[in-house]
């Protein structure tokens, strides 16, 4: 008699084991359902289906485009960073010893990642083989030019505000007589960066939320073509989660596509402006080259419009499948 219940205990067990596989698999599948149907109506109505996409491609890409723009010119920034470099003036009356035992100090500084030392006799040849002024140099009796230390800093302080500080805190010095740093086109790029990066945050939100209106506004409209069907499936007893969910998906559908063809625009335009892009660099000896999206933004972007899509069909569906109701008369 145990043993008989057992058994019956254990198959009543692997029954509603057996069931719970099958709602999981049925849930899949049906979704997987819904997915396929609603490409299907894409499909379905072309003309317009086509028009919607490419709207949202276009507005994608503005956003998209801007934050490529921004990421070049960090590119630039940090690619330049060696040329934030300060020139330390010595003064002419140091001795040698004095010379290199201020070399000595600034090397050893926090701040600082590498020192070079132009003697005046240095910086006298290069000037006479640049500037072919030869014979007249000859002429002079002693040398005009001062020594000169040319002062890298690290990376974190290359930029334009603490390469200033690091050239306030090397003139204080005694052995400095005067410093340069050219950062005005640290200044310049920097604030053209923290433009980008804001008009980019401004117009991508603008852009994103016309995404989602677009998105509403077609999945609306698709509503009230199938208004009679949906009266019929609420006829037979189909639930709103049920007929809401193709909907839905032909929201992430068109969010899908628009995201691709912002991709697709992006590497169009890059390899358009790739060519002029590398003879600018070439004019300034540099080898930067432009660079798009990787994989993970492009993953990325492609999860942000879905989501888009997704949000826009999400806020109508809900309330314009509530509105239809069959009429019970018929």
């Amino acid at each position: 008699m145990s043993l008989l219940f057992k058994q019956r205990n254990s198959a009543g067990a692997n029954q509603r084991k057996l069931g719970m596989v099958a709602k999981i698999i049925a849930f899949f599948v049906g979704n997987i359902r819904h997915w396929l149907v609603a490409l299907g109506d894409i499909w379905r109505d072309p003309i317009p289906s086509i028009l919607t996409v490419a709207v949202l491609g276009v507005s994608l890409t503005l956003p998209s485009i801007m934050y490529v723009v921004a990421k070049n010119a960090q590119s630039v920034e940090q690619h330049w960073q060696s040329a934030a470099e300060i020139s330390l003036f010595l003064h002419t009356d140091l001795s040698d010893k004095q010379i290199q035992t201020f070399v000595k100090q600034v090397q050893l500084h926090a701040k600082v990642e590498k020192v070079t030392f132009v003697s005046n006799e240095q910086a006298l040849d290069e000037f006479e083989q640049l500037s072919g002024f030869g014979d007249a140099l000859s002429l002079l009796e002693a040398n005009p030019l001062p020594n000169v230390l040319i002062v890298i800093p690290l990376a974190e302080y290359a930029l334009a505000s603490p390469a200033a500080d690091l050239l306030t805190e090397l003139e204080q010095m005694r052995e400095v007589e005067f410093g340069k740093l050219d950062i005005e086109w640290l200044r310049r790029l920097n604030a053209v960066l923290s433009l980008i990066k804001d008009t980019m945050g401004s117009l991508g939100l603008l852009l994103c939320v016309s995404v989602v209106l677009i998105v509403g506004n077609t999945i609306r409209l698709s509503i009230i073509n199938r208004k009679e069907e949906i009266e019929v499936l609420k006829l037979v007893g189909a639930t709103d989660g049920f007929i809401q969910r193709p909907f839905l998906f032909t929201g992430l559908w068109y969010g899908f596509f628009g995201g691709l063809i912002a991709w697709l625009s992006i590497e169009i335009m890059l390899y358009y402006l790739s060519g002029s892009i590398v003879r600018i660099a070439d004019l300034y000896q540099s080898d930067f080259r432009l660079s798009g999206l990787s994989v993970a933004e492009m993953v990325n972007l492609l999860l942000i419009s879905m989501g888009l899509g997704l949000s826009g069909s999400y806020l109508v569906v809900r309330k314009q499948i509530l509105l239809i109701e069959p009429d019970s008369s018929i």
